[in-house]
Order: structure tokens, then sequence, then C-alpha cells
């Protein structure tokens, strides 16, 4: 989903412990019209969120391998594939580890260091036209998107700290 601009309704954002943060998500049929609706709320709640990059359909309640990203507002990034959805997104090369800070919607209030590869590429479906996608992101859109492919599998960035020294809270950011 990229191009004109996708109008979505804004879905309740999951918190933990919430079980479907913590399931496996199942792969979907992009061609399915649940799973276009699906990816135009993704962006709507993204968009509605402050300083959000990236969400996973767990997140909003949906055990759906799908995910949507957009760092283009981000200082860190340098790789930026502008705002997209990908539907059954697999990871296919990660190159570059280093730690840096994470935090999360679905986890107010702390934030952790966390390993993560700095070059990535992830291939994936187009929600509407199943078509492949191959994203190629180094530094923080590689973050980011691990980060939701993480959602995908019910990892939250908590399983991932380095070590629990590694977790600090943070002042919640107002809407």
């Amino acid at each position: 989903m990229t191009g004109a601009p996708v109008s979505g309704t804004p879905r309740e954002l999951i918190a933990a412990p919430h079980p479907v943060l913590s399931a496996r998500a199942l792969p979907v049929d992009p061609a399915d019209p649940g799973v276009v609706v699906a990816a135009a709320d993704l962006l709507a709640t993204m968009r509605r969120a402050r300083h959000c990059t990236g969400l996973a359909a767990p997140q909003i309640g949906l055990g759906w391998r799908l995910l949507s990203v957009d760092v283009s507002l981000h200082p860190g990034a340098r790789s930026c594939a502008g705002e997209l959805v990908v539907a059954n997104p697999r990871l296919v090369a990660a190159s570059r580890w280093e730690p840096a800070r994470e935090g999360c919607l679905s986890v107010p209030g702390l934030t952790g260091d966390v390993l993560r590869a700095t070059r990535i590429t992830v291939r994936g479906e187009r929600p509407g036209t199943g078509a492949p996608l191959t994203i190629d992101a180094d530094a923080f859109e590689a973050r980011c998107i691990q980060h939701q492919l993480d959602h995908l599998d019910g990892v939250l960035f908590l399983d991932r700290v380095i070590r629990a020294w590694a977790v600090r809270g943070v002042e919640p950011v107002g809407e």
C-alpha cells in the first residue's frame, strides 16, 4: 500500500500483557478485502499515534502477519521506504549488529537497549495486489522494521533487552 493516500479507521492500541502480543501471528491472503481494510487501519492508527514510526497488526488486536512503517520524519533515518504496509514480511538478510534504545506504544513508559542489525533485507507482499515487495533498510528504519517483525512473532522489545539494567522508565508522551 503505497502511492495515493489511504484512508482507514484508527484503532485502539493494545498494551502488554494482552495475549495477542505474545502469540505468533498468522499469514494472510494479501488480496483479502479484510486484510486491505486492516492495512488501511494500521496506517490510520500509526498516523494518529504521536511519534509512531511503525505498527504491527497484533498492536491493533489482529493476529495477522501485517506491519506498517514510516520513518520519514525520524531524525535517525538514513533509508526510508516511505509509508507502507507489508503482508507476510520475512527477514532474508541481516548484518552489522548494534545496540540502541527502543520503546514501544504497547509497552508505555519503558525503554530498553536492544541489539539489532543495522542493515536488513525484508521480503513480503503488498496488501491489495499481493505483488512481491523487497525492502533494503539501514539504521533506524532497519531497527523499526525488526521491532515490528518481532511483534509478528509474539516478541516484545523487553524480551530482547541486553541486560535487565538496560530497561529505563520514561515520561509518557501525550497525544
